[in-house]
């Protein structure tokens, strides 16, 4: 009688953990007859204060902000690119500092102040880094630009308020406006159509950075 084959590739056995943890990790209930059943996870309560206007919302708990903006409010101008934080696509304005909200829940920001794409101009009136960013071509595809705008905006305020970055010559001195800073503080927003030197430019007209 010929053995059965009983290896496993890598591959094989990856995907095997995966489910089994998937499944571990789903909540489950018993129904009359002795059945597991998925849990429904109760909804919440939450109030944002999105551009200006407040929404009452009832969300799942692990609702992300990035899909509370754009499932619940349709407010589609910030993107979800990676959605594991790391192309800068989705970025927002929280109380005046920027962050990936791919990357925080939305019940986390009960009364706090939030800023999108949509809050900063509208194409009558155009915020100020808008503008530079449609006369400096700052932009291709367009994909990243809601994130990079919203970035940039936020990223000047820190130099405002003398936040240093990896490349300030001296974190106890407030840090000088420069190229260099403005590249640093923005490596966080990829640009996949690499508009990179047009971004800077953009940035540092806003900034009123001289040649």
């Amino acid at each position: 009688m010929q053995k059965p084959d009983l290896t496993v590739s890598r591959r094989g056995m990856l995907a095997a953990g995966v489910g089994s943890a998937t499944f571990a990790a789903a909540p489950t209930r018993v129904d009359a007859r002795g059945a597991k059943m998925k849990k429904s996870v109760p909804k919440m309560d939450v109030s944002l204060e999105i551009n200006g206007k407040i929404h009452a919302l009832k969300l799942d708990p692990r609702t992300t902000l990035l899909d509370a903006l754009r499932e619940e409010l349709k407010l589609t101008g910030t993107k979800k690119g990676c959605d594991h934080g790391q192309c800068g696509a989705c970025t927002v304005i929280v109380e005046g500092r920027r962050i990936n909200s791919c990357l925080t829940l939305a019940v986390m920001h009960e009364g706090d102040s939030i800023t999108t794409i949509e809050g900063l101009g509208t194409p009558q009136k155009l915020h100020p880094m808008q503008a530079a960013f449609v006369k400096h071509d700052g932009y291709q595809c367009g994909y990243c630009t809601p994130g990079q705008i919203c970035s940039a905006v936020a990223m000047l305020k820190e130099i405002e308020a003398g936040i240093p970055s990896h490349v300030t010559a001296d974190v106890a001195e407030r840090p000088t406006l420069s190229t260099d800073e403005i590249r640093e503080r923005m490596s966080g927003n990829i640009c996949r159509c690499a508009a990179y030197p047009n971004i800077i430019d953009a940035i540092a007209e806003v900034a009123g950075m001289t040649a």
